[in-house]
């Protein structure tokens, strides 16, 4: 039996309260990282230099180590990210079977991502290549004995039950292999010339004007040692519309064909037309960066529990209904950084955890993800022995809810713990109603879910303690109609932060658990993101 003395250090770590979280703190750092004088935190603006200062230095007034890569053996406070930007310059000239097609009406191409200043393809072949997909552990590929080097593919969006009955990619729930950043990547991989992924407005789940809009302004990556490995060197969208004519000109119905890629022992197919594309790109680097704090473990400093943000917003941009130019991201993703910098509080005054606890910062999120993807790509602690990802973007919706919910659908062990925690509050898990969308793919956290780490992003849920689900939606929708990713995002006093105790108490006890523990989570045996995890398992025995 152990004596009096010996047991006293456990009771008193035992007996520790838990942190208190401040809504106060949460408000002021949100008033102040979306104030005007932050300029809507562009990365690569004066407004990128303000935030990441106030940033580091909050995270080293709560008495967060800094936790960057070595430079000249002293860790500091920041990870560079360099960023390529590209242009097109001018209009682009393409032609389909013979027929111009005009950028933002039947095609909207993007600014070449490979590296490339000129793209030139003359009279390329056309191949019809369904959804696109390899996926093994669903003995599915739509890649079937065909060679793509030299050629056009063009390619459908979504998975390929998504019109049918639940099949091997779960129907309406949308899986990676849905998501148009997989159908570049992978048909890259297929060594292509060029993709035209078919828009339609139900599997894309937003209309041509979206699409249009959003490839052709600046397109940003980030700075790969081999781009057309990722990116080939024509990416872009056409409308459905013009897709069907593509098939007519081959003798060909757009729609049973659609039918008949939607089936495992679909072959690709040649299209008649052939493609010619001409234009320059204006292109350069940018740099940014994340911003790391870190408690390193007592026990197991090699093993790294994260909780992220991205603190970056849109900047300075158009003008609205009222004149005003600055996007400043108060909910979007103000918010999160100020979630983050309360969690590192309470890391700190707490007992420290056997584990590392990381809390990153990351640039670039509205630009397609690139701070996370930029550290997944570069981690600064090892992928294999990070234990999860705990992602804050926006994470206290209108108020304190019955219910939470995550980012998308996923089937891995870390939301089973935010279940279990949540159900000590009282409190439920909500799926995310519009499956659909494929908002997994959406927020940093699926940079992480790509490399194999079990990785969520939180949200808050709609049904209100305050007005149930009747309110929590309407404010919801009012908040993407009147603000989100306008100027009008911006802090208010009579903000509802009543949800700040619930959701940090949340998330603190489901990091706290992995971060004192031994075992590892990982993604269901059928998830997309198992196989990758699984290959680094010998480095967490």
């Amino acid at each position: 039996m152990r004596s009096l003395p010996a047991l006293m250090p456990l009771l008193l770590v035992a007996a520790a309260p838990p942190p208190a979280f401040s809504p106060e703190r949460v408000s002021a750092d949100v008033k102040t990282l979306s104030s005007d004088a932050f300029e809507g935190r562009g990365p690569a603006t004066p407004g990128e230099e303000k935030a990441i200062t106030y940033i580091a230095a909050q995270m080293r007034a709560a008495g967060l180590q800094p936790g960057g890569p070595p430079i000249n053996g002293k860790r500091g406070w920041f990870q560079e990210v360099p960023l390529l930007r590209s242009t097109i310059v001018g209009t682009p000239d393409v032609t389909v079977g013979g027929t111009k097609l005009t950028q933002a009406q039947e095609i909207a191409i993007r600014a070449p991502l490979n590296g490339a200043r000129q793209v030139d393809i003359k009279d390329a072949p056309l191949v019809f290549v369904g959804y696109g997909v390899r996926a093994p552990e669903r003995h599915w590929d739509d890649y079937k004995g065909v060679d793509l080097h030299g050629k056009v593919a063009v390619v459908l969006i979504n998975d390929p039950d998504f019109e049918t009955a639940p099949g091997d990619f779960g129907g309406k729930a949308m899986t990676y292999y849905g998501r148009w950043t997989y159908k570049y990547e992978e048909l890259a991989r297929q060594g292509a010339a060029g993709v035209l992924i078919v828009h339609e407005f139900a599997p894309a789940s937003y209309g041509w004007p979206t699409v249009a809009s959003s490839n052709t302004n600046p397109q940003f990556d980030i700075v790969r040692a081999d781009p057309a490995a990722a990116h080939t060197a024509m990416e872009a969208w056409i409308t459905r519309d013009e897709a069907v004519s593509l098939f007519q000109q081959s003798g060909l119905d757009f729609d049973a064909e659609k039918r008949r890629a939607q089936a495992r022992d679909f072959r690709p197919m040649p299209l008649k037309p052939r493609l010619s594309a001409h234009y320059a790109a204006d292109a350069g680097v940018i740099r940014s960066h994340n911003v790391l704090g870190r408690l390193p473990g007592a026990a197991r400093p090699d093993e790294t529990v994260i909780y992220s943000a991205h603190w970056d917003h849109l900047g300075v941009g158009k003008p609205d209904a009222k004149g005003d130019t600055i996007y400043n991201g108060a909910l979007d993703n103000a918010s999160g950084t100020a979630a983050l910098l309360e969690m590192g509080r309470a890391y700190a005054h707490a007992p420290r955890t056997a584990r590392s606890v990381l809390f990153l910062a990351v640039t670039a999120e509205e630009k397609g993800l690139l701070g996370s993807e930029y550290y997944a790509q570069n981690p600064v602690y090892p992928l294999a022995t990070t234990v999860g990802v705990l992602n804050m973007d926006g994470p206290f919706g209108s108020g304190a809810a019955h219910d939470f919910t995550i980012s998308g659908s996923a089937k891995l062990g870390l939301l089973d713990r935010l279940q279990a925690e949540a159900a000590k509050q009282g409190r439920h898990y909500t799926p995310d109603p519009h499956p659909e969308a494929g908002s997994f793919y959406r927020s940093d956290h699926f940079s992480f879910a790509k490399q194999g780490v079990p990785a969520v992003s939180y949200d808050q849920g709609q049904d209100l303690l305050n007005g149930g689900e009747a309110r929590g939606q309407a404010l919801y929708q009012a908040y993407v109609k009147d603000r989100y990713h306008q100027p009008a995002d911006e802090w208010s006093p009579t903000w509802d932060l009543s949800a700040v105790p619930q959701v940090m108490g949340l998330l603190y006890a489901t990091g706290r658990d992995l971060a004192d523990g031994t075992d590892w989570p990982n993604w269901s045996t059928d998830s997309e993101f198992r196989a990758a995890r699984d290959k680094t398992a010998a480095a967490r025995r």
